[in-house]
């Protein structure tokens, strides 16, 4: 019986302890890096109001996904900081959502430079909430790039929308998207695989995607975006029959495309 019962709760806590596996760590580099952030300003513990996912150890560190989802009568966030605490350039993304996004269904994804906290931080009407997960992964930021480079900027700017629900389009109904964008997103921590020089930095730091005229979102990035970033995204269609993606690099490039929201449900 005491083997039994040995047993039971040996299990219940290795539950425990998978659950929990990827929860939010102290960390000195945060303690370090908090007030830049957020100044005095007070974090409430976000459990309740969004979900961050992410793997506990990543299958790839330079492509590592973050979803951050909310129920259907959360709060509404206005925008987010990714933080990864211990990448060269913390500061993952600087994003803001517009009410069409409400509640929040976001991905995307990143690099991570070694074994770190992602923490997302979100702003609402009611304050600052933070969630995340800490994350074993390394060498994201110096990964090779995955093509050559004269095939990635000769398709560098190139857009994709794929849409996943292929019922008739009608506004106010939610939708579910991804858009993805040609770019090599140069760290300036890579090595070319001939000369083993560094790669300059090159990287898309701006994106702004609408529905017709209206914004969705917006993202201001650095070095810890993925190559060729990807966002996957729900929101209420406003009836409009495209979707409009503008993009800025760090060299002054712009790309901009109109894509049907049709297009590949």
């Amino acid at each position: 019986m005491k083997r039994l019962l040995a047993a039971s709760l040996f299990a219940v806590l290795s539950q425990a302890a998978i659950a929990q596996g990827n929860a939010l760590i102290e960390s000195e580099s945060w303690n370090e890096l908090r007030f830049d952030f957020v100044g005095d300003t007070t974090l409430h513990d976000g459990a309740a109001l969004f979900t961050v996912e992410t793997p506990y150890r990543a299958h790839d560190a330079a492509t590592v996904p973050i979803v951050i989802s909310q129920s259907a009568d959360a709060t509404p966030i206005h925008g987010a900081l990714v933080i990864i605490d211990e990448n060269p350039a913390p500061l993952a993304a600087d994003l803001t959502f517009s009410e069409a996004m409400w509640p929040l269904d976001f991905e995307l994804r990143v690099r991570v430079n070694q074994y770190s906290n992602i923490r997302v931080i979100a702003e609402t009407d009611d304050g600052l909430f933070m969630n995340g997960g800490y994350v074993k992964a390394s060498g994201g930021c110096s990964a090779p790039a995955s093509r050559d480079p004269e095939v990635a900027l000769a398709s560098m700017g190139q857009m994709r929308l794929r849409s996943f629900d292929d019922t008739p389009r009608m506004s106010g109904q939610r939708r579910e998207a991804q858009v993805m964008i040609r770019h090599p997103n140069y760290s300036g921590l890579q090595r070319d695989q001939i000369t083993q020089l560094f790669v300059s930095a090159h990287f898309i730091n701006l994106i702004e995607v609408f529905q017709g005229d209206e914004i969705l979102f917006t993202l201001e990035g650095g070095i810890s975006v993925s190559e060729n970033p990807v966002f996957r995204f729900g929101y209420r269609d406003n009836g409009a029959p495209t979707i409009r993606i503008r993009a800025r690099d760090t060299e002054g490039n712009i790309f901009e495309q109109v894509l049907a929201k049709d297009d590949g449900a």
